[in-house]
């Protein structure tokens, strides 16, 4: 029986494998130079703090152009550390520590203050700004700088999105829900989006009624999300995804299709881990997307509850089924820290919240504000490569037109390019033109591979575009869709066995679609539970456009199966 981590790194290899000679791409990209590599940081902080230190005039303008290149390289934001600095095990198990634990140079408090003002008059020099995310007077002095650009435009506006799954029923979400029967049911139906935005210094951007207790006070003067835009240095988007069993289906679309850099799993902490909050952990953990939990309601629930919440939430993240590192985050430094390193190191931050009195809402922004940007991953969002646009929602917009909004996974588009939008029924593909561009609804004139952008279509009927199809270059060939594929898979869950002829429903990025199991490579022609197998599967309804090494995951009740794309057939 196959364990589901070997299976989750046997289709990344076969996913990054395909995608190296997927016929579509260029050449090999060349490295991506927005990255900064994390073994050279220590190196970069060090070499300016000596150049600065020095107090000759030309190490200064050295300095200057070091932070200037790594503030490009780091799409404009650069966490600068000073002075001695705990191992993170140490620190994230709240450990006492000493200086022959910590690494880094050791600072006087006066070369601190002097670095400090040396790094604040570079910054500015170049246009940016400098905020201090923490500072520790106790041995051994140390002090992280947030460095931070302004964008240039609110097309370059960082961004990152989390999805966030809630059953809660707090006045906050009043304004993010969509539907009449959501406010009173208390409950998300639908996929909601919000965001907040971060300015220069690092502080978010809220209203002045954001303290308020009326919902209709809420609700009117909630900011725009071109006002954010427009002041943001940063934006975090959360994509607000049901709790309720009922919508399931739609949760799963909005996690696959939404492409989140994380899943903020919100545990009530008078309620506990319950059904459904395990099974979006579990989802989560199978699509391979990094966790986060926030326990909330700290300060109406008992303190032996809220213990027995926080030791079921620690059991079951280090269970092998999720095999994670729990981190408690109680202080900035965490906050700080965790932020960098939680998403490859397998560890998964614990918040404790209350919306009431607003504790721990701090740490949670500071977390949130040094998220690494969605389209600085450069193994999923591929600038170099021709265009890719998946549509996840479709609107007809009076005197607009049709408009889609969707995910760039590759290339880049303009306002005016000539496109081609489908698969329809037939697999065909239709051309049409983009009128406009709006990336938060700010009007923007192009955007890149990562960024989540609408676009509006030129003669396209709302009838003719549905959730999932795609968008691409106009070329003589346009690209081919497929009714069957064949996948690597792996049965999490089935209460019996699946055979040929089985439907279930296919979640592959945007796609969701009925797929049926046509053949398998089993040798008893049956897969149960933990089983895995090369199955040939086709669409139901009608053809679809994707790709070999594409993930997939597929469920029909309580069955729910993951797996890769490996041939189009």
């Amino acid at each position: 029986m196959t364990s589901l981590r070997t299976f989750q790194n046997e289709i990344d290899e076969i996913s990054h494998r395909k995608r190296a000679v997927d016929p579509s791409s260029t050449a090999q990209s060349p490295p991506d130079p927005s990255k900064v590599d994390e073994d050279e940081v220590p190196d970069i902080d060090e070499q300016v703090q000596d150049l600065l230190l020095s107090g000759k005039a030309e190490n200064r303008d050295r300095a200057r152009d070091v932070l200037a290149s790594v503030l490009t390289r780091g799409r404009g934001e650069y966490i600068f550390r000073i002075g001695s600095f705990p191992p993170h095990a140490s620190l994230f198990a709240y450990e006492p520590i000493t200086a022959n634990d910590a690494h880094g140079t050791p600072r006087t408090a006066q070369e601190l203050c002097s670095l400090h003002e040396g790094i604040t008059n570079i910054v500015d020099e170049v246009g940016g700004k400098v905020s201090v995310l923490y500072e520790s007077t106790v041995a051994p002095l140390r002090i992280a700088l947030l460095l931070r650009l302004p964008p240039p435009s609110v097309a370059l506006t960082p961004e990152v999105r989390c999805a966030v799954v809630d059953d809660g029923r707090g006045r906050a979400r009043v304004s993010l829900f969509r539907h009449k029967h959501e406010v009173e049911s208390g409950r998300t139906s639908s996929v909601g989006m919000e965001i907040l935005g971060f300015g220069p210094t690092g502080k978010p951007i809220l209203p002045p009624t954001s303290h308020s207790t009326e919902l209709e006070v809420i609700r009117r003067e909630k900011m725009s999300w071109e006002d954010i835009s427009i002041q943001a240095s940063k934006i975090i988007s959360f994509i607000d995804l049901a709790g309720h069993e009922r919508y399931l289906k739609t949760t799963l679309y909005g996690l696959t299709s939404g492409a989140p850099s994380c899943v903020i799993l919100i545990v009530g902490g008078n309620a506990g881990l319950i059904g459904m909050s395990k099974e979006h952990l579990a989802i989560a953990l199978a699509l391979s997307v990094p966790v986060v939990v926030c326990i909330t309601k700290i300060d109406m629930t008992p303190r032996p509850k809220l213990e027995e919440t926080i030791k079921q939430v620690t059991k079951i993240l280090k269970s092998p089924g999720c095999r994670k590192t729990p981190i408690f985050v109680k202080s900035e430094e965490t906050s700080v820290e965790v932020s960098q390193v939680f998403a490859k190191d397998r560890l998964c931050p614990i918040f404790q919240l209350s919306n009431v009195t607003g504790e721990g809402l701090d740490y949670l922004r500071t977390f949130l504000n040094l998220l690494p940007a969605s389209e600085g991953d450069t193994e999923k969002f591929l600038v170099d490569q021709p265009l890719e646009y998946c549509v996840t929602e479709v609107w007809s917009v009076p005197y607009v037109g049709t408009v889609v909004d969707g995910i760039l996974n590759a290339g880049r588009v303009k306002a005016g390019d000539a496109v081609m939008i489908g698969p329809d029924s037939n697999g065909n593909f239709q051309n049409t033109v983009i009128k406009s561009i709006q990336r938060k609804r700010a009007p923007v004139n192009s955007a890149e591979a990562g960024q989540c952008v609408s676009f509006a279509l030129k003669r396209m009927r709302r009838a003719a575009v549905r959730k999932g199809m795609v968008i691409v270059h106009k070329t003589e060939t346009p690209p081919r869709a497929v009714r069957r594929f064949e996948g690597q898979v792996l049965i999490l869950y089935h209460n019996t066995t699946l055979q040929r002829n089985y439907q279930a429903m296919l979640h592959c990025g945007a796609i969701r679609q009925t797929v049926r199991i046509v053949a398998m490579d089993h040798p008893q022609g049956v897969l149960r539970t933990g089983d895995r197998a090369t199955v040939t599967f086709e669409f139901i309804s009608h053809p679809e456009y994707i790709k070999e090494g594409m993930k997939l995951l597929f469920r029909e009740g309580k069955t729910k199966g993951l797996g890769v794309i490996t041939k189009l057939l």
